[in-house]
């Protein structure tokens, strides 16, 4: 019989970009099999990209489909779908319910999940591991050693491959460096002011800028641009993800808060330097990509205040941000050997 199997990750782009390696490993211990993935709308794109992707269902938890009719509706249509396995790297108390309505005998989720005892099999979630190698660990991938650096991978056509090219060429002739400068938290988003010290210093290590973000970012990454005349140019809520892939393909670095673009860096495989501020790499979803690093300023008592980042400092200081200086960011590029 030919397995039916999903996966159910309906967090944010990062943690969906996070959650590839995982299904692309899945499909090769299963060639055969039909790999559907429940998401929400904004990784929809992602994860349709995914070559190991055979099907996505889009769960509109906080728009449409945030009623419990339509919530009864979607798990009544998973429950039609009857899945042989299911894999569910997300931990929330609503995935918990849609995998015990689900009907299937074979499922497979986290021990610290909400509602854990829902799951056939409960694997231990370790936090000293990479949020990639404790993905693996549900699908029973030993991740002992360093075989679990599997790069995600999305499909993209020549001809957007194309269009961005002729993009970077209109620009310029220069070596061209992303800036991510934007965060859905607050409290991981770097100085803006820090930014623009960043910024100049590529310009005189003859790079033309680009920035990038969603649409959320346009006014940040607007207020950037305008210091500058003709050597950085703002791409932030113009491009889909897989443009913004496609495009971070042609870039010869990545400067990023630690966010979803450090992520999609990891995709186009350039290198990435990632900035915490509030947060810290031992959560386990720094970069790991060749010549790719991260910086971060630990010698404090506060940080990290959460594990996500929040919307404003506790302790109103933002010390993990002002006291990460630019010159120090210099350094670690200059390290990177550009």
């Amino acid at each position: 019989m030919q397995e039916k199997i999903l996966v159910i990750q309906t967090a944010f782009l990062g943690d969906a970009v996070l959650t590839l390696p995982m299904i692309q490993k899945l499909k090769e211990l299963n060639p055969f099999s039909i790999i559907s993935v429940l998401c929400i709308p904004s990784t929809k794109e992602l994860i349709e990209h995914s070559p190991s992707v055979n099907e996505v269902i889009v769960y509109d938890k906080r728009g449409k489909q945030k009623s419990l009719s339509s919530f009864f509706r979607l798990s009544n249509f998973i429950r039609h779908q009857r899945f042989t396995r299911i894999y569910s790297p997300h931990r929330s108390i609503r995935t918990s319910l849609i995998v015990l309505l689900s009907g299937c005998k074979l499922t497979y989720g986290f021990n610290n999940a909400s509602w854990s005892f829902i799951y056939k099999f409960k694997i231990e979630y370790h936090n000293n591991k990479h949020e990639v190698a404790r993905n693996l660990d549900l699908i029973g991938v030993d991740t002992n050693n360093d075989n679990w650096k599997i790069l995600p991978i999305v499909d993209i056509n020549s001809s957007l491959e194309n269009n961005t090219e002729s993009i970077i060429r209109n620009l310029t002739n220069k070596k061209v460096a992303a800036v991510a400068p934007g965060s859905v938290w607050k409290t991981k988003i770097y100085p803006r002011e820090s930014y623009i010290e960043i910024i100049k210093f590529l310009i005189e290590k003859n790079f033309f800028v680009v920035l990038l973000g969603g649409k959320d970012d346009e006014s940040l990454c607007s207020r950037v641009e305008k210091g500058f005349a003709d050597s950085v140019k703002s791409f932030a809520g113009k491009l889909s993800i897989i443009e913004s892939i496609s495009l971070l393909k042609k870039c010869s670095v990545l400067i990023s808060n630690d966010s979803a673009p450090t992520h999609l860096g990891m995709i186009a495989n350039i290198p990435t330097l990632t900035i915490y501020c509030s947060t810290v790499p031992a959560f386990g979803f720094s970069p790991y990509n060749a010549k790719s690093s991260y910086i971060s300023y630990d010698d404090l008592s506060c940080k990290p205040c959460g594990i996500h980042g929040r919307n404003q400092c506790p302790i109103q200081t933002f010390d993990c941000g002002y006291k990460l200086l630019p010159q120090a960011v210099f350094s670690s590029l200059d390290k990177m050997n550009l």
